[in-house]
């Protein structure tokens, strides 16, 4: 027996299809997670190096790296970054007509 699945495209942000609160600064935050993550795997830093660098604790990075997205405010990703060395710019600007709503999005322009 087949069952007819309803299929819903999605909106562009996982976050607000799954209905979940301030699905714009998740998305943001989960991609600065991302970044930070990245940076740190490739420059091999040991658990101790990420926490003295960062100037945080085990129990933090251990969030950090599971994604824990709610544990964390923009604002504090924006500083490990710039711990990491990356500068974090934010770009204000008119969304095109063509766009119904306006959105916030993260741009990373590090070669990885």
């Amino acid at each position: 027996m087949s069952q007819n699945i309803p299929i819903q495209p999605s909106s562009g942000n996982l976050f607000a299809d799954l209905g979940l609160p301030n699905p714009e600064e998740m998305r943001v935050n989960a991609k600065l997670v991302h970044q930070i993550n990245t940076l740190v795997s490739q420059r091999n830093l040991a658990t101790d190096e990420t926490a003295q660098l960062l100037e945080t604790d085990r129990v933090t990075l251990s969030a950090l790296k599971q994604g824990k997205l709610t544990d964390f405010a923009t604002e504090q990703l924006f500083g490990f970054l710039n711990a990491l060395g990356c500068d974090v710019e934010i770009i204000v600007k008119h969304k095109p007509d063509a766009r119904e709503k306006a959105h916030t999005r993260v741009n990373c322009g590090i070669k990885l």
